[in-house]
Formats: C-alpha cells, sequence, structure tokens
C-alpha cells in the first residue's frame, strides 16, 4: 500500500507539511508506552472538497454501544490480523478496512498521503495511528450497520475553524479538551483534540473562546 503526495490540491499543502513536521508530544501528551502495551488501532483522516471547501468525513456511532455511545468520530478501529504488520501499512489498511465496513466508502478513490505519530486513549488503552487521506474520487457513505453506526456526515473545515462553534468540554471524569458543536453533534474526546491539532498546525484555527464550555455527562 503506497502513500503519496502526488496529484494533491493545493490548498492540502499546509496538511502536507503539518504532517511531515509535527512531533508526537505536539499532538498529545498521551503517547504509545515505551513497553509495547496497548491494543493497535487506526482512524482515517479523510479530507474531501464540498460546496463550501475541504471537509471532514465524521461518524457518530450508535447510542446503544457499551462505549463512546453517540460519540462522533472519525472512521477506524482495531488492526486485524489481515492487516499485516502494525509497524509497516497494517494501520493504513486497517483505517481503510473500517471506513468501508462503517460508513460504505469506496477505498479505491482515497489516495493516502500521510501518517500522524501513533497517539494513546488511557482509559481504552488504544494505540491509534492517524491515517491521513486525500477523497480523490468520493463515493456514497452512510450508515452501513445501524447498530454500530447512527449516522456519517462531512464537515466543512470553515465550520469546524468558526469560533462560535468552538468550546472546552468538561466531562465528570475530570476529562477537559477543544470541543466542536457542528451539525447537531458535540465532537469531543481524542476526535475533537485530533481536530484541534490539524487546524492549529496548518494554519486554519482562528482565534476562539476557551473558556466557553460544554459538559458531556
Amino acid at each position: 500500500m503506497t502513500v503519496s503526495k502526488e496529484g494533491l490540491p493545493g490548498w492540502l499543502d499546509p496538511v502536507v507539511r503539518a504532517v511531515e513536521t509535527v512531533e508526537p508530544l505536539q499532538l498529545s501528551r498521551f503517547l504509545p508506552p515505551e513497553d509495547g502495551a496497548g491494543r493497535q488501532s487506526a482512524v482515517l483522516v479523510l479530507f474531501g472538497e464540498g460546496e463550501r471547501g475541504p471537509e471532514l468525513l465524521l461518524m457518530e456511532r450508535a447510542g446503544s454501544l457499551r462505549s463512546h455511545a453517540g460519540q462522533p468520530s472519525f472512521p477506524g478501529g482495531a488492526l486485524d490480523p489481515e492487516d499485516g504488520d502494525p509497524k509497516a501499512d497494517g494501520p493504513l489498511r486497517a483505517a481503510l478496512r473500517e471506513a468501508e465496513e462503517e460508513t460504505g466508502l469506496d477505498p479505491s478513490g482515497v489516495q493516502i498521503f500521510g501518517v500522524l505519530p501513533k497517539l494513546y486513549i488511557p482509559v481504552s488503552g488504544f494505540v491509534v495511528t492517524p491515517v491521513m487521506g486525500w477523497w480523490r474520487e468520493p463515493s456514497p457513505v452512510s450508515a452501513v450497520d445501524p447498530a454500530e453506526t447512527a449516522r456519517v456526515f462531512r464537515v466543512p473545515v470553515a465550520d469546524l475553524a468558526d469560533p462560535a462553534n468552538r468550546a472546552t468540554c468538561l466531562h465528570p471524569s475530570g476529562f477537559r479538551g477543544p470541543a466542536f458543536l457542528v451539525q447537531d453533534a458535540l465532537v469531543w474526546g481524542f476526535t475533537a483534540g485530533l481536530i484541534d491539532k490539524i487546524l492549529h498546525f496548518a494554519g486554519w484555527e482562528r482565534p476562539w473562546d476557551p473558556e466557553r464550555t460544554v459538559t458531556r455527562g
């Protein structure tokens, strides 16, 4: 499986530069355990182009799930043995496979242009590889299995960067982090943290009020 920057739209240049230069600790203070512990997983950070410019593909997990119920996220999940080596292209295959299983996305229309450093989610024990993709040939997407996915939606980057849609999320567990209120969804946790860093390092971030808070209980 190849990673290629050929033919990308010019507006993705800042993201490409960020992917090439960002350091792990610039993305999160939670990095994979040095002893190799943690379950390997991957998410697909997929950029497309819509009527209002650049977009990101997100999904909302079904409210009936035991973990992360109703939570918006990037498509993705744990690596399976058939995905291959977690230290090679296993995460790339897993990100595309999971995206297809969850959203119906046609992987052949996705061009992977980079991979961000592996990050760690302590509460779940997942080691996550963010796989960066360009939706070169968009395909129809929707919730494949309603028992797993409530909906699939595309969010303009302009809406994510809009200060009116930004806040700090407070969780009873003590979690505090960036959040986005877009398309009747509260995007928070790992997904919001990653979007926040992408906006920042791509130079797309606009000044917003971190004192504006929302709660997630």
